[in-house]
């Protein structure tokens, strides 16, 4: 399907067979798969993987149904299982070669967050909830291996070996270690004025996980690392918000998702406002800002080399139940994407 220019400013290449509600999540295949493969979860309670060939077509592979929204998704290192956690309290993971799901962690209230975690000594898979606990789950046992209590509930998560942040309600921002078992390691008090949406962590020149970007629903980025060596290493930018001040007042955006580049070390942010910009967090420069989208763009992802940037045109509900217009279609497309995210040389 061809879609109109006003849809697809971009010219990106476009996935077929789109989710037909709000999507909530994207995940690329991990490097030990050939292909790229494509997953997203959506609020219609479905998750839907497509294999992405190197022409930029999409074929549609498979789909499995969850009982409520589907939240949050991650891939096993192997390629093999998709984790899927929903707002039916439940995570179920996806086996992809049989097409089948078990159930295998559970929450007192909807999931909001379910990484895969791989340390030399042990994998699992870490799932946050707004029921205010943080557990780890061996997926062959009934019962988590670990549940940490946490302030509040859980609104956004990252995992990169051999660290995990975890933003919850009120600000609070926790770090664990994962190394031997996952414990805290930290809690940072929030550099952000308002609520959390998204946080991801980056590395640092010697590829070891180092800080985090937090995004908020007020159109502003945090770049914190955990031991900055100065002060100033650490600040905030402002990012998906209205040029200039059409009504006497400048219209401020949700940051809905951040993604670090896997070898640039560059970064994606997606916003409310409908666009997807690239940032250089260590030469603090914006590198590229997409032109608007119909509706706004709720995440995004990039495949596991750093070739394919994907992002999801769809209502984000920012606006409340009233503002959502169920004509509007929602879109998934695919833009290469190397040579804009490099660094640019100083």
């Amino acid at each position: 399907t061809i879609t109109s220019a006003t849809a697809n400013p971009m010219k990106d290449f476009e996935v077929v067979n789109p989710p037909d509600d709000s999507i909530q999540c994207l995940a690329f295949s991990p490097a030990a798969l050939q292909q790229d493969f494509l997953v997203a979860g959506s609020w219609d309670n479905n998750v839907r993987c497509w294999e992405v060939q190197r022409d930029g077509e999409t074929v549609g592979k498979a789909q499995q149904t969850m009982e409520g929204p589907v939240l949050d998704v991650a891939w096993q290192d192997d390629g093999t299982k998709v984790y899927m956690a929903s707002a039916d309290k439940g995570v179920h993971c996806w086996d992809l070669g049989s097409n089948q799901k078990v159930q295998v962690a559970a929450h007192d209230a909807p999931v909001k967050t379910v990484h895969w975690v791989k340390s030399p000594t042990y994998s699992c898979i870490m799932t946050g909830s707004w029921d205010k606990t943080l557990k780890f789950w061996d997926t062959r046992s009934q019962n988590p291996i670990l549940s940490l209590q946490l302030p509040e509930r859980v609104y956004c998560a990252d995992v990169d070996y051999p660290m995990a942040v975890v933003g919850t309600a009120n600000r609070n921002i926790i770090v664990y270690t994962l190394e031997q078992q996952p414990k805290e390691f930290k809690q940072i008090e929030s550099p952000l004025k308002y609520q959390h949406r998204c946080v991801s962590i980056f590395r640092d020149k010697k590829n070891t996980p180092a800080g985090f970007a937090l995004g908020s629903v007020e159109g502003r980025v945090a770049i914190q690392y955990i031991n900055a060596a100065s002060p100033r290493d650490n600040f905030t930018f402002k990012c998906h918000r209205s040029n200039g001040t059409p009504n006497g007042y400048q219209e401020i955006y949700a940051v809905n998702d951040i993604k670090f580049h896997p070898s640039h070390g560059t970064l994606a942010t997606v916003g409310s406002d409908g666009r997807f910009s690239f940032w250089d967090k260590d030469a603090r420069t914006k590198l590229k800002n997409s032109e608007a989208m119909e509706q706004s763009i709720s995440c995004c992802a990039f495949n596991n080399n750093g070739q394919i940037f994907a992002y999801a045109v769809s209502y984000d509900w920012s606006k409340g139940h009233d503002a959502h217009n169920t004509k509007e279609k929602n879109h998934i497309f695919l833009r290469p994407c190397v040579e804009e995210l490099k660094p640019r040389s100083r």
